[in-house]
């Protein structure tokens, strides 16, 4: 119903959009004007854009997208269940329950060494193109865990601060957390853009895209080097005439198919009128 409505609408900025509920992210809610409980979904809204950033350092990071799906139905979605069957919707627990999850996902994070930054070895200009593009995030994803790492030191320093003499210390320690955590939640936010630029709705749309034109390029790069080896033990000119080595135009072709189809993906919509979470 949704594809046949926005048939009719010319303005491509007007079509509507269907939240995926199988994606890593969360769905936010649209707050109507004059709505009584606009505090309570700004804040719902927050806790919800903070596990999106999350989960998009977590695809850059390397961590499978099916292992962000598990932990956000274990974490959030069975757990808000089991709560709200228990106490009812409740949205200060829910709120607690996606920070917690979050948190679980940061500490995976914490645990997973980013992959190493790809070689731009291939004269593919398509590939090089999305090579190009991870090592921009990737190098931003290490700016940003640099500063995730300096919180925690920060914060056992402030711990570390104490006496009556130590206020004015302990001042500026607490000032550099917030503009090290407000830093940090900035760079999050503006992670995605760096894809954006080129086409690719979301962190999620890149990183899927890129993980299947990787195994394409791969795959090529195995069988060419298999035809190589054969060619080599045969010898023969008239049977080195004969053997063909892999197609490289139809590799040329499936990455710019790849690419087509992921810089097209809808973007998650931010706002949304109904919760699909709860």
């Amino acid at each position: 119903y949704t594809e046949l409505i926005n048939c009719h609408i010319s303005d491509p900025e007007q079509h509507l959009k269907v939240f995926d509920k199988n994606s890593v992210y969360l769905p936010t809610k649209k707050i109507g004007k004059n709505n009584p409980k606009a505090a309570e979904i700004e804040a719902d809204n927050a806790a919800r854009q903070e596990w999106n950033r999350t989960a998009d350092m977590a695809l850059v990071s390397g961590i499978a997208e099916a292992k962000i799906l598990e932990v956000k139905k274990e974490e959030i979605h069975q757990k808000a269940s089991q709560s709200i069957k228990a106490h009812g919707w409740l949205p200060n627990l829910f709120r607690s329950i996606v920070n917690k999850a979050k948190e679980f996902l940061q500490n995976l994070i914490r645990q997973t060494e980013l992959p190493p930054k790809p070689v731009l070895n291939l004269d593919m200009s398509e590939f090089r193109t999305m090579q190009k593009l991870m090592i921009r995030v990737q190098d931003r994803a290490r700016e940003i865990r640099s500063l995730q790492e300096e919180v925690p030191r920060l914060k056992t320093q402030l711990a570390e601060t104490k006496g009556i003499f130590k206020g004015r210390e302990r001042k500026e320690l607490e000032v550099k957390i917030r503009r090290t955590e407000e830093k940090i939640s900035a760079m999050l936010e503006a992670l995605p853009e760096i894809l954006k630029e080129d086409g690719y709705p979301d962190v999620r749309a890149f990183m899927a895209t890129y993980r299947k034109a990787e195994a394409v390029v791969e795959n090529y790069n195995r069988e060419l080097a298999e035809w190589e080896r054969k060619v080599r033990e045969k010898g023969k000119p008239a049977e080195k005439e004969q053997a063909a080595p892999p197609g490289r135009e139809s590799v040329l072709k499936r990455l710019r198919q790849l690419q087509a189809e992921g810089k097209s993906q809808k973007p998650k919509p931010k706002r949304k009128t109904h919760d699909m979470e709860r």
